[in-house]
């Protein structure tokens, strides 16, 4: 009930100070790449305009309005995100809850001239109707749709893939035609959303006839360690060499195609993008490459997982150079009766990348089984049940130059894993 009551306040404010303030909205949606969108975009056009974006995974009922009321601390944000569980720290979130209704008040009543012109918002839709419900708050005028992929993650709550990128089109369905639709020309799934918006469509991605397109990538590794990527960014008859420092894998050259996109229609040209995203860095548990014991090195992407984010950290586990390549994965969740298929195929590219497998959870173990039908040696799995079972086990079998990724939905906390690894 108390949820409920605070939710509604919330929208109210988020609406009226909305109307206030009129910024421009530019919103970011996708089964996988959301956040890093949301952070490459900040990181193009905070130079150049006053930009506020949501903080941390806050893209619900809760979490977007808070980003349009004000422009809170991690710290703050993280009392109130999936990171502190329910019924923890219930004086802190109390007390933040009234922070916020001050600062939404005080925002209408006397005018904030430092509140942002752009808000970059994130979009999130773990149901139906949920990105319907977070427009009644703020409709972008830009609208970005990341990537869904065959098999995109929260499709148990909907009635297949096609329903799940039915509701993630709502974001440029509700466009005016004076917006922009920014879609990944990569994926199908996306691409067959474009005839649902009325406004001008932006393309980018690594595939011809991309209007932004993404070449040359790879992960940089300088004396045998892994330092970040680089790639080029084409458009219109120009060319632009990207290299950015400390992040991994080619969702990071996504995010920075649709991060372009927009620095674009706002009119940045694409050497003053290029040298912007040298300060882009992802959020943390996100391809996170970190310093392990022993002289290991850890890829942190615990955060959360999907089939498409799963291939693609993996595909990034093949790429970097090391003795052994060690993987500790974790179920992916909500993906209902598309959980088996998803987690085999996960086993079985696993079984042609790594060397040694750590599984936890009961989508773990499928991982673990497609990977022995696919040739990979049992005396080189071990399953679990959770992460605190986990933890003694990896921390015995690393050795000095392996790289291990850790890899799973939020809820199976591997990132405990990850730490135990660093703290050694």
């Amino acid at each position: 009930m108390l949820t409920n009551v605070l939710a509604w306040a919330l929208k109210k404010l988020a609406q009226l100070i909305i109307l206030r303030y009129r910024p421009g909205i530019i919103g970011v949606t996708g089964s996988v790449g959301k956040t890093s969108t949301k952070l490459a975009i900040a990181a193009v056009i905070g130079p150049s305009r006053r930009t506020r974006f949501s903080k941390g995974n806050l893209n619900n009922e809760l979490g977007l309005p808070l980003a349009i009321v004000g422009d809170f601390s991690e710290n703050e944000v993280k009392i109130v995100s999936r990171d502190t569980p329910e019924g923890e720290k219930k004086i802190g979130k109390s007390l933040f809850w009234i922070k916020v209704i001050l600062t939404g008040v005080m925002n209408l009543i006397r005018r904030n001239n430092d509140y942002p012109e752009i808000l970059v918002l994130e979009y999130g839709s773990d149901k139906p109707d949920d990105i319907k419900n977070l427009l009644e708050i703020a409709r972008p005028n830009i609208s970005v749709i990341t990537a869904v992929g065959e098999i995109p993650v929260h499709v148990e709550f909907f009635a297949g893939p096609d329903e799940l990128a039915k509701e993630k089109s709502r974001l440029i369905e509700q466009l005016p035609s004076a917006g922009f639709a920014i879609l990944n020309h990569d994926d199908e799934t996306v691409m067959d959303l474009k005839g649902r918006t009325r406004a001008h469509i932006f393309t980018f991605g690594f595939q011809k006839g991309s209007e932004l397109r993404l070449t040359g990538f790879r992960n940089k590794v300088e004396s045998g360690k892994p330092v970040g990527v680089s790639f080029r960014m084409e458009y219109g008859g120009g060319s632009v060499p990207v290299e950015i420092n400390g992040v991994f894998g080619k969702v990071q050259a996504y995010a920075s195609g649709a991060a372009a996109a927009v620095g674009l229609i706002f009119g940045i040209n694409l050497i003053k993008i290029a040298e912007s995203l040298k300060a882009y860095r992802p959020a943390p548990s996100r391809m996170e490459l970190v310093a392990g014991a022993k002289q290991t090195t850890i890829i942190n992407d615990s955060y959360n997982a999907s089939p498409l984010s799963m291939h693609a950290a993996l595909d990034v586990l093949r790429d970097l150079p090391a003795k052994r390549k060690i993987a500790v994965l974790g179920d992916m969740l909500e993906l209902g009766e598309y959980s088996m298929e998803a987690h085999g195929r996960v086993g079985r590219i696993a079984a042609q990348v790594v060397d040694f497998l750590f599984t936890v959870g009961k989508g773990g173990k499928i991982i673990a089984e497609a990977a022995v039908k696919k040739g990979f040696s049992k005396k080189r799995i071990k399953s679990f049940d959770s992460a605190d079972e986990a933890v003694d086990e990896v921390e015995k079998a690393i050795k000095k130059g392996d790289i291990i990724l850790v890899k799973g939905s939020h809820a199976m906390e591997l990132e405990k894993i990850a730490e135990a690894i660093k703290q050694m």
